[in-house]
């Protein structure tokens, strides 16, 4: 594990992969930046099945989910998936230009957002961030399931009940 802190929160990398489900509580919305500088709102996609996945590029767990999140991305598109990576990297470490560079050397095919301390607070409240943490959302705006960590195949099996 290791402990990282900046943005005024510590951020733990789990590498287990740990399920919560629940009541389906409703997904905060948020306006977060591109890389382009355009705003992007969880609303936007809203009858979409989305997948909110906080990671970072310094993240070794991250890095290794993106060869199936762009699977997935390729996949479900068509049946209505949205992914969202929400970068917690650091602007000052990693401008929008090292991050889209990174993108493309990664072929990431998904849309990549700037963190910022709301979307936190709103996801996370008060406890410890582990990354990667991935949210999948269903078509009516309500979070289904959330999981820690990196798990291959994980993801797809709920991604199948929520696709439906």
């Amino acid at each position: 594990m290791i402990l990282v802190t900046g943005l005024f929160f510590f951020v733990l990398i789990s590498f287990g992969c740990q399920k919560e489900t629940g009541a389906d509580p409703i997904a905060p919305d948020f306006s977060l930046l591109d890389l382009s500088g355009e705003e992007r709102t969880l609303a936007e996609f809203k009858g979409s099945v989305m997948l909110l996945d906080f990671w970072a590029t310094w993240c070794p767990p991250c890095k290794m989910s993106i060869p199936e999140l762009i699977r997935l991305q390729e996949k479900y598109k068509g049946k209505g998936l949205v992914i969202l990576g929400v970068s917690l990297d650091k602007p000052e470490s990693m401008n929008n230009k090292d991050l889209l560079a990174f993108k493309e050397k990664h072929r990431i095919n998904y849309t990549i957002l700037r963190v910022n301390q709301k979307i936190l607070q709103d996801y996370f409240g008060n406890s410890s961030i582990s990354i990667p943490t991935i949210f999948i959302v269903d078509r009516e705006g309500s979070i289904r399931n959330k999981f820690v960590g990196f798990e291959p195949g994980a993801v797809e099996k709920t991604l199948l009940e929520v696709l439906k």
